[in-house]
């Protein structure tokens, strides 16, 4: 049974170490405790719990097919005249994205704007660190 500390829990789900404690205080997320006190999150708990944020609906979510989003920041765009390559980093996560520079254009897509990354894929690679 794998178990994770506070702050790997956080980076794996995307928020703050003190989110992850305030929702374990609220009884939203079980914890225990280490012979030395400090708070662990078992594995099958924290996948309970980014299941059950990953079901939250939101407004742009029900509008959309994709179901894989993920909300970030715009950390660099590299426009040529037909391409542009788009990095975001949503939480924990570096997505890169070739759009068209039309489209990165039309969106005012440039380091420091908001976005989010909408995937839908028929082949997506799983791996273990």
């Amino acid at each position: 049974m794998h178990t994770f500390r506070m702050g790997e829990a956080a980076r794996l789900l995307g928020v703050s170490p003190d989110t992850v404690r305030r929702w374990a205080d609220q009884g939203r997320l079980e914890t225990t405790r280490t012979g030395g006190g400090h708070r662990e999150v078992v594995g099958t708990e924290l996948a309970r719990l980014a299941l059950e944020l990953g079901d939250e609906p939101t407004d742009a979510a029900r509008s959309v097919s994709a179901r894989n989003r993920f909300p970030g920041l715009v950390t660099r765009v590299v426009r040529d005249t037909v391409m542009a390559q788009v990095e975001i980093q949503a939480g924990p996560h570096r997505i890169v994205s070739l759009i068209s520079t039309e489209a990165a254009d039309a969106l005012g897509l440039e380091p420091g704007v908001p976005a989010v990354a909408s995937i839908k894929s028929t082949n997506v690679v799983v791996e273990r660190p």
